[in-house]
């Protein structure tokens, strides 16, 4: 059976800010559900507290709005419990990286098999504007009225380090980016954490103006394809080598660089030591990587729990519930 991207909304009316890039976010999601062909019934989106978490009213899946940064841990128990279900975590950098992170470290290091939507404004949206674990040092908010003296986590760096798997990134206005990641990602077995850089209107304006501005987005974004040049730039005619242990930018044509010097992006190595540097590029001095940086395979945590019980299962006498209440010296009473 073929799906829209009907198929999967809801009948509730989305109460998000007019402008608000979570807009953009849901409305890809469902049709990167209709392109992956999975049942809506066969779907959970779950999540934390924020404005990222309203999105499974506006999902017609199951869906499950839980508390502050426990969305990876409910999402894991669906998952183990339930391995023949989708599951969608929508969680917020606040959420998910502040009391959620010691959950979301972990989802990463077991592999369960989640798509992570993490939904990066750099501020805590739903409270009002205080500053969150990805704000930039010096970041003006609402509880840093002088400048934040904090250095931010950095997302993808933070998924390498819990061991994970899978990693991508796109912008909320790059609608074509999101949808090709989030399908990646629904794809990918393992845990898949796709960052999206989304706009805050209300306390974090224009957060991501530096890269996701129309004006010069191409120059400061690189658009990541598996199997081709690392190629950026208005005219496509830039992209990325290695200069020792470090990534650097060239033309092509200049300084005798040739495209044959350009780097292929493999997401698929085990070893993440370029997935790493690709993921830490910022926009600045070199792009900022977006599509999927980093996709290799592992064993999946809920698959070998499966295996596990099945396994244990066949081997064990008792089959039920009543084989264990009757396989002691039982009594009858009269």
């Amino acid at each position: 059976m073929e799906y829209t991207a009907k198929d999967y909304k809801s009948d509730q009316y989305v109460r998000w800010c007019p402008g608000c890039g979570d807009h953009a976010i849901v409305n890809v999601l469902q049709k990167a559900m209709a392109e992956l062909g999975i049942p809506p019934h066969k779907i959970a989106v779950i999540s934390g507290i924020g404005c990222s978490s309203r999105l499974p009213y506006y999902m017609g899946t199951y869906g499950f709005h839980t508390i502050h940064g426990r969305g990876a841990a409910i999402a894991t128990g669906v998952k183990t419990a339930n391995p023949d279900l989708t599951v969608w975590l929508a969680t917020g950098d606040g959420d998910c990286l502040a009391i959620g992170g010691n959950h979301f470290i972990h989802a990463l290091r077991r592999n369960v098999n989640l798509n992570i939507l993490l939904f990066n404004n750099k501020i805590y949206g739903l409270t009002k504007g205080q500053y969150s674990p990805t704000s930039d040092r010096g970041a003006i908010t609402k509880s840093s009225p002088y400048g934040t003296v904090e250095d931010p986590f950095v997302p993808a760096e933070l998924t390498f380090g819990a061991r994970g798997h899978f990693f991508a990134r796109t912008l909320d206005v790059d609608l074509a980016v999101s949808k090709e990641v989030m399908v990646a990602a629904g794809r990918h077995k393992g845990a898949a954490v796709v960052e999206v850089l989304q706009n805050c209107v209300i306390f974090n304006d224009q957060i991501h103006k530096y890269v996701a501005d129309r004006e010069f987005r191409a120059e400061r974004t690189i658009h990541l394809r598996q199997g081709e040049k690392m190629l950026f730039g208005k005219d496509n005619n830039k992209g990325l080598v290695l200069d020792g242990l470090q990534l650097k930018a060239v033309t092509i044509g200049e300084n005798g660089v040739t495209l044959d010097d350009i780097l292929v992006h493999d997401a698929t190595t085990q070893d993440n030591f370029l997935h790493h540097r690709l993921a830490m590029m910022d926009g600045h001095s070199l792009p900022l990587a977006v599509g999927v940086i980093r996709a290799a395979e592992a064993p999946v945590y809920d698959e070998e729990v499966k295996e596990q019980v099945e396994s244990v299962r066949c081997k064990n006498p008792k089959k039920t519930l009543r084989d264990l209440l009757l396989s002691e010296e039982t009594w009858e009473v009269k």
